[in-house]
């Protein structure tokens, strides 16, 4: 732990990437620690933190539900500036954490503090309720964006995500039959979870080669 921050790869690493957690889930819960080794792997320096709320169940062990993403964007403003990266910077994170980087991405990027935007199987929708869009801001995002998602995603599957108005700066990566932490039935699509972790490392490299960063 380096301060507020769970730090993998290389210090020396060409490019940063600050991950938040999901709504129910620690920083170091096991799919966040598989998704940053992954990245790590690719030689990416990643830093995760954790929301106010998420850290002070270590401690009290309160689970009251966690607040609405829309009131945490001062919280992951904060973390960028704490982590103080002095090369490029993509954000992002898990489920909610993603969600949270995209609120405050466009003004990051105006900025010139990110480069980019990586969401790990984003929220379109809660579970069992498609009709509650989670998706109006991504429509003029300018912020250059890769998403990760699992085709059977309970968040927004493959066949429901095509009609979405999205920002032509999104790009989609689809993860075969992978749910919201990517992973796929093996027996069903032939794959592993850790193939899938590896084809998300993959494209990350590709798509921040992309970015110039």
């Amino acid at each position: 732990m380096n301060g507020k921050f769970l730090m993998d790869g290389p210090a020396d690493a060409r490019m940063t990437i600050l991950l938040a957690h999901g709504a129910g889930a620690p920083m170091d819960s096991a799919s966040m620690s598989a998704a940053a080794g992954a990245l790590a792997a690719s030689g990416f320096r990643v830093a995760r933190f954790e929301f106010g709320y998420m850290a002070a169940r270590r401690t009290s062990g309160d689970r009251r539900p966690p607040p609405r993403a829309e009131t945490l964007q001062q919280e992951y403003r904060d973390a960028v500036s704490a982590l103080g990266a002095t090369g490029p910077l993509v954000i992002g994170g898990k489920s909610m954490g993603g969600r949270v980087g995209s609120m405050v991405a466009d003004d990051l990027f105006a900025a010139g503090r990110i480069a980019g935007l990586l969401c790990l199987g984003y929220p379109f929708h809660p579970p069992g309720k498609p009709q509650q869009l989670r998706t109006a801001h991504l429509a003029d995002l300018v912020t250059p964006t890769l998403i990760c998602q699992g085709t059977r995603d309970e968040f927004g599957t493959c066949e429901e995500v095509k009609g979405y108005s999205l920002s032509e700066k999104i790009e989609l990566l689809w993860l075969e039959d992978g749910d919201h932490d990517l992973k796929p039935r093996k027996t069903v699509s032939g794959f592993s979870a850790a193939d899938h972790l590896r084809t998300m490392a993959a494209a990350v490299v590709n798509w921040t080669d992309r970015l110039g960063g």
